[in-house]
């Protein structure tokens, strides 16, 4: 989409922003970015590119450029070798199992084509050698078929063995997990989890190029990066301040890799950089103190909170939609909406599952990757429960439009999973929401639980549990009256705007960097920006 940024005034500094996603789907990024920009800083922001390319776009006022990111260093050095204690029949980790497995492909076709030709000359009249041919022929049959047996299990074993390496679970790798922590401390992510270099390799020559005043690090796999490129200006006679953006407290997390290092060498990794933070940033008071008390901050992190944006940045008379239409629904079909990533601990199958249970109630997944595998399968759930016309999986909006397009929907549901770290902040759904001035339908993380209880704004119920969140669902479709009325309460909605919190990260900035410094002359242009 196009848009016109207004006339800057001259550049307070430049900031360099980076974060390990492709920037696109990622609002919290975008947000930063546009703002920051607006209030006359020049950005740039370096994301990770979805494929081998370079990729550059505007947003905003703001430069997007998005690196390819290798993956060499993801492989052990046993990942090229065979292994034949754990799989003696696999074949070397060459390539061969897939050359092996077309050959036999081919060799069946040739063998099917033969018979063919047997077969036309036999219609066409005796052959006085079909009858050895044909023997020949059956006998080659029962050859393929052992071979390709044969070929078949090496295959197998070749697939198992890989899938070993990529899960990293094998008894060298849990006790790997364990002894580096311990013997090498905050540099054990050097070895159980190399991969963090290919961020290094791919973003840090492209941020020294860029000189920057501030670096502003998204999340804990880019601290590094951040960090290291403030070292090298800094050894280089320039002064560079670090600002780091905790998205989430990483302990709490539900590990993205399912491998026994993956938690602990990202934690060791953060703890190695963390010192070399000049502002820290991130998303809840609670996230704030843990951090503070973790790393020995000298002082308690910004809360900068996942606002929604409520100005829409799309071209003037470009309307936002909404997701009743979407969805092809009239007014009065009650429609349940959830807006975010797919994944299997935010409890989208709960949803599903409970569509029986509500009658004539339609959810609508508004999702920043609608062919994603889980939304496959949540699909064919729908459709052996007889439901399947009710569920309706849509893409995500621009984040600017995602508070307009979700009014329309009667419910704003959020049944995540209790993990620590979502017990710690609101998440940018339950702003959405409420911005949305819909009833919200929550699970009981513990931060969510306790605001909704307090607002009267939706029902709370037991992660998980099917029946409780049909009661909830219920009791709101009930008098949905009562639960809107929450918002009429003078100033509840105030502080959750991204207006509001984009002044709060430009303070931070502002400290950092408190002298105006001239980099450049002011523009004017049409720009493209994102859809989240």
């Amino acid at each position: 989409m196009a848009l016109e940024a207004t006339e800057r005034p001259v550049a307070r500094g430049r900031i360099a922003m980076i974060v390990d996603t492709p920037v696109r789907g990622d609002s919290r990024v975008q947000k930063a970015a546009y703002s920051a920009a607006e209030a006359g800083w020049e950005v740039t922001l370096l994301g990770r590119s979805p494929d081998r390319d370079r990729h550059e776009f505007d947003l905003g006022g703001a430069r997007v450029e998005l690196l390819p990111v290798a993956n060499t260093l993801a492989r052990r050095r046993r990942a090229y070798r065979r292994s034949p204690l754990r799989q003696p029949l696999a074949y070397p980790p060459t390539g061969i199992a897939n050359l092996r497995q077309q050959q036999m492909l081919a060799w069946r076709a040739d063998h099917r084509q033969r018979c063919a030709q047997l077969t036309v000359a036999l219609t066409e009249g005796p052959v006085r050698w079909a009858r050895s041919r044909r023997w020949a022929l059956d006998v080659e049959l029962l050859l393929i078929r052992a071979v390709h047996r044969w070929v078949s299990i090496r295959s197998r074993q070749t697939r198992r063995l890989a899938q070993r390496h990529i899960a990293a679970d094998t008894l060298a790798d849990r006790v790997g997990a364990r002894f580096w922590p311990a013997v090498r401390g905050t540099r054990s992510w050097r070895r159980i989890e190399p991969q963090l270099w290919e961020y290094e390799l791919a973003f840090g020559e492209r941020l020294d190029r860029l000189r920057p005043d501030i670096i502003h690090a998204n999340d804990f796999r880019m601290l590094g990066v951040g960090a290291r490129a403030a070292l090298r200006a800094r050894a280089g006679g320039r002064t560079v301040k670090l600002v780091w953006d905790a998205h989430e407290y990483l302990p709490g997390m539900r590990p993205w890799q399912n491998r026994p290092h993956w938690l602990a060498a990202n934690c060791a990794h953060e703890r190695e950089y963390a010192p070399y933070a000049d502002a820290v940033v991130t998303v809840s008071e609670e996230i704030a103190a843990l951090l503070q008390r973790r790393h020995g901050l000298a002082s308690r992190p910004t809360v900068v909170r996942n606002a929604p944006e409520l100005r829409s940045l799309a071209p003037a008379g470009e309307p936002p939609g909404d997701v009743r239409a979407a969805c092809g629904l009239d007014a009065g079909t009650p429609l349940l909406v959830y807006s975010g990533v797919a994944a299997e601990q935010r409890g989208l199958d709960l949803m599903v599952d409970a569509l029986p249970d509500l009658p004539g109630v339609h959810v609508a997944l508004v999702v920043t990757l609608p062919e994603h595998p889980l939304l496959r399968r949540l699909r064919q759930r729908a459709e052996r429960a007889g439901a399947g016309d009710r569920l309706h999986v849509l893409p995500i909006v621009a984040h600017w439009d995602v508070v307009r397009f979700l009014a329309t929907a009667d419910i704003g549901v959020s049944p995540i999973q209790r993990w620590p770290n979502y017990d710690m902040a609101l998440s940018t759904k339950f702003y959405e929401y409420s911005q949305a001035r819909l009833p919200i339908v929550s699970s009981d993380v513990r931060t969510a639980a306790q605001t909704i209880r307090a607002t009267g704004q939706g029902e709370v119920f037991a992660a998980g549990d099917r029946e409780a969140y049909v009661r909830a669902v219920r009791a709101v479709l009930a008098d949905p009256a009562r639960y809107r009325a929450a918002y009429e309460r003078p100033g509840l909605l105030d502080d959750w705007t991204w207006q509001a919190q984009a002044r709060v990260l430009d303070q931070v900035y502002t400290r950092l960097l408190p002298a105006t410094t001239t980099v450049g002359a002011p523009r004017a242009r049409s720009v493209t920006a994102s859809v989240n």
